[in-house]
This record gives C-alpha cells, sequence and structure tokens, in this order.
C-alpha cells in the first residue's frame, strides 16, 4: 500500500472512531490558528449560525466534525497532529526513540531539523520496533509524518511493507 497523497484522502479513510478521536482532541486544545476554520466546517455542516457553533459543547463539536470527509486539507493536517498528539504519543516516542531523534513527549525537538533525511534502512528499523502497536495506527502515524514533510520522511513510503501480516490496510 503506497501513503494516501494528501492529508484529506488520509483522513476520509479513516474509521469514524479515528475521526471522532481526532476531532475530540483537536476541540480539547484547538490550534489558534486553524479553530476558526473548524468552526466554518460545524456551520457549513450543521447549517448553524456561527454563534451556536462556538457555543456547542467541544464534545458536540467533535461529533460533528468527525462526520465531515472533507474539512479541508489544512484542517485535515491539524485534525491528523491532534490524533496522534492527544492519544498516541506513546507510539511516535518509540518511533522517534528508535530512530535516535530528539524529542519532547513525542514532538521533535528543534535540534532535530539539522539530523539529515532518515534513510529507508534506519525506517524500516525503526518501524519494525513498533509491532506491538496496532498496524493501522502505526501506518497512519508514518503517512502523517510523510505528509508534513516528504523530503525528510521520503523513506517512510514503503513502510506498509515492513509491517507483519496485511500491514493494516484496509480491506478492499
Amino acid at each position: 500500500m503506497t501513503p494516501h497523497a494528501t492529508a484529506t484522502r488520509l483522513w476520509k479513510n479513516l474509521p469514524q472512531e479515528e475521526r471522532l478521536a481526532a476531532a475530540a482532541a483537536f476541540f480539547a486544545e484547538p490550534p489558534a490558528e486553524l479553530a476558526g476554520t473548524a468552526l466554518g466546517v460545524l456551520v457549513k455542516a450543521r447549517h448553524l449560525r456561527p454563534q451556536a457553533a462556538r457555543s456547542l459543547a467541544p464534545e458536540a463539536q467533535a461529533r460533528i466534525l468527525a462526520t465531515v470527509l472533507d474539512p479541508g486539507e489544512p484542517l485535515c493536517q491539524g485534525l491528523l497532529v491532534s490524533l496522534h498528539l492527544g492519544h498516541r504519543r506513546a507510539l511516535l516516542g518509540a518511533f522517534l526513540d528508535a530512530l535516535s531523534l530528539p524529542h519532547e513527549e513525542g514532538v521533535l525537538k528543534e535540534e532535530a531539523d539539522a539530523a539529515p533525511p532518515v534513510t529507508a534502512e534506519k525506517a524500516k528499523a525503526a518501524v519494525t520496533t513498533l509491532a506491538s502497536y496496532p498496524a493501522a495506527e502505526v501506518l497512519t502515524y508514518l503517512n502523517t509524518l510523510w505528509l508534513q514533510d516528504p523530503e525528510r520522511w521520503g523513506a517512510l513510503e514503503g513502510a506498509s511493507d515492513w509491517l507483519p501480516g496485511d500491514g493494516g490496510a484496509p480491506a478492499s
């Protein structure tokens, strides 16, 4: 399986419960630069007035947003990041530790910017250390990394081949 080429395509292919988890994490700590966009999507999706969308509880906002399959590329990117920073920090940390990249709770530190792009050999070795995590979660994380910085994470393009079994690929 090749990675999804856009965050929107990846978002559309996530199971509903994953989209809900991402949206819940997003609204728990909405990034200032995307909060207005998210509210705009809620307004459009449910034909709400802006003040009504703002007054909804974060859980209600998340439920609505999780049903929107195309909230826009920037918002999809933010939702995917929220998914991983909300509930999957251990996975992020394990992967970055395996690559010996400096991070704080799964978020790369500035000094990691100076590191060269990850080689296929190192990436494969790091991916194999994630065998205890669900393959679908690993693939979503690796696809998200690749989308964020294809130059640095280009070696992850074939990562699904490194996972045991079907690599978490959805059934056709």
